[in-house]
């Protein structure tokens, strides 16, 4: 392996740079380990897919930063940049990860307000007279 695999990861409006390499399973998040920094048990469950799908998780240590957007989208940006840094480091992990669906990116992403509406889709209270 070589020494240091990057990639970036976005989902909603968070961008994750994540750097691989060989290890034991170390995940860093923005210099904090990933359950002090997402607190929640799904969160770390969501980034960690990648690496239990491979098999690697005792293998390599992961690095990144993240910013914008919320907790949530901060741990989808971080899935969808761990999987292209494992697609990078073996190819042949690509179908497996594929397959689940880490390598496409989450492009959902909050729908605008629109002018004279309260909110994106929602309309005042209808009102017969």
């Amino acid at each position: 392996m070589a020494e240091k695999i990057y990639a970036t990861g976005r989902r909603k409006t968070s961008t994750a740079r994540v750097w691989i390499m060989p290890g034991n399973g170390k995940v860093t998040v923005n210099k904090r380990t990933a359950d002090e920094y997402f607190r929640r048990p799904t969160s770390v469950m969501i980034l960690k897919q990648p690496l239990e799908a491979t098999h690697l998780l005792a293998r390599v240590d992961v690095w990144c930063t993240v910013a914008g957007g919320g907790l949530s989208g901060q741990a989808g940006a971080v899935r969808h940049g761990i999987a292209r840094a494992l697609n990078e480091f073996d190819g042949n992990l690509r179908s497996t990860l594929k397959k689940a669906g880490m390598l496409t990116r989450d492009s959902r992403a909050k729908e605008r307000k629109k002018p004279g509406r309260p909110g994106a889709r929602k309309r005042f209270q209808f009102s017969k007279r």
